[in-house]
């Protein structure tokens, strides 16, 4: 009995010092913390910041849509060769040296813009866009110094200007020293000779060209066309068997015509020499050959070339005009040549406007007989209603 009631009082005071434990624990937690006062934070450019970056979000570029026109296209084009011919030139790297010889002796010419191997003499890079300041010159040294091109390419020579020759003709003989004569008489017969056969044949006809173009006062528009049509049928072997003056007579009438500056058969043949029968077959092979179709003459080109041949004023010269585009109207001049057409028009209105030419004077002057004028004549003036004023006219003048 007795450890039993000493068992149960140990039991007791256990659970005794439990409650108190459980009870000094919740009294901790139920003890308040003194309250703190809410304080309103300043919102500034720091604190968004801090915000911001904490929520960024991967957000893919919006892309514009740009409908691509020819006019855009040609803006961007232009756009993008601006920037190329601005940005600088790009020089060839000297370490790597010459790809001939190997040298890293490599002179960059900024007058011609090249890069050059002073070892070997192989231009290794050219075309260089020199972006230097551009000097005047006033006299002809300093231009030979300053200058920083040569001249411009053109069709009219047979290697478009940019020849290398020795020497321009026997005189330069005499400028080199006695001991190198021989040789440089050997360089330049053995020049000419390693010249091919079709340059030669394009500096040929090139020459007689320009003879041509100067006698019969040509433009440079004529010349360049000529010269491209020439190279043309050179290149699908038009030339072989024919003299190359008659070749250059047919283009030349072709190309006047197609220019608006005509000039006839006749000129053409005394200028170059050739029968007109000739320069008439070739002109219809050639343009045959490489496709040309040409419209014929109007009379109207003619009529300020034979105005100035016959030295009348500009009234009367679009005076005639005048006449040709009313008889136009009436099918008057269809199917008649325009040579005696513009002829009789400037005839007419010579008379009209008081400038005093015979139709003597005028077939004379423009190559044609006095019948086919007289006859031009007088089918438009019935036609256009004024035969009574130019035959009153026609004599007063004779009677003054």
């Amino acid at each position: 009995m007795s450890l039993e009631r000493g068992n149960n009082m140990v039991a007791k005071k256990k659970v005794k010092n439990a409650g108190k434990k459980t009870v000094k624990k919740t009294k901790k937690n139920v003890v308040k913390k003194p309250a703190r006062k809410a304080t309103k934070k300043k919102v500034t450019a720091k604190n968004v910041k801090s915000k911001v970056t904490k929520r960024k979000v991967k957000r893919e570029p919006r892309k514009m849509h740009v409908e691509r026109t020819p006019s855009t296209t040609s803006m961007i084009s232009e756009r993008t060769e601006i920037e190329s011919a601005s940005a600088p030139p790009i020089k060839p790297d000297a370490k790597k040296g010459c790809p001939e010889c190997g040298s890293s002796n490599i002179k960059f010419d900024h007058g011609r813009g090249e890069s050059v191997c002073e070892a070997c003499g192989a231009v290794i890079g050219e075309s260089m866009i020199d972006l230097t300041q551009e000097w005047r010159a006033f006299d002809e040294d300093q231009r030979s110094r300053r200058v920083r091109t040569g001249a411009a390419l053109t069709p009219t020579k047979h290697d478009e200007g940019i020849t290398t020759e020795i020497g321009k003709g026997r005189g330069e003989l005499f400028k080199v020293s006695s001991k190198k004569r021989a040789q440089y008489y050997r360089l330049t017969k053995w020049h000419k000779r390693l010249i091919k056969s079709k340059d030669r044949n394009l500096s040929f006809a090139f020459s007689e060209l320009q003879r041509l173009i100067s006698y019969l006062h040509l433009s440079r528009a004529v010349h360049e066309r000529v010269a491209k049509l020439y190279q043309h049928a050179v290149e699908k072997g038009l030339v072989r068997g024919r003299s190359t003056e008659s070749i250059i007579a047919a283009l030349l009438y072709t190309t006047c015509r197609e220019e608006g500056a005509p000039r006839t058969l006749d000129e053409i043949s005394k200028a170059s020499g050739i029968n007109r029968r000739d320069i008439g077959k070739t002109y219809r092979y050639i343009s045959r050959k490489l496709s040309i179709r040409i419209l014929p003459a109007k009379a109207q080109d003619y009529v300020p070339r034979f105005g100035s041949l016959l030295s009348l004023s500009e009234r009367v010269q679009v005076r005639a005009v005048d006449v040709l585009d009313e008889a136009a109207k009436s099918d008057v001049t269809s199917g008649k040549g325009p040579i005696g057409v513009a002829a009789a028009a400037l005839y007419i209105a010579a008379v009209l406007e008081g400038e005093k030419k015979t139709q003597r004077e005028v077939a004379d002057a423009i190559g044609v007989t006095e019948v086919t004028i007289r006859n031009r004549y007088k089918e438009m003036v019935e036609i256009l209603g004024i035969k009574d004023e130019v035959e009153e006219r026609v004599r007063e003048d004779e009677e003054t």
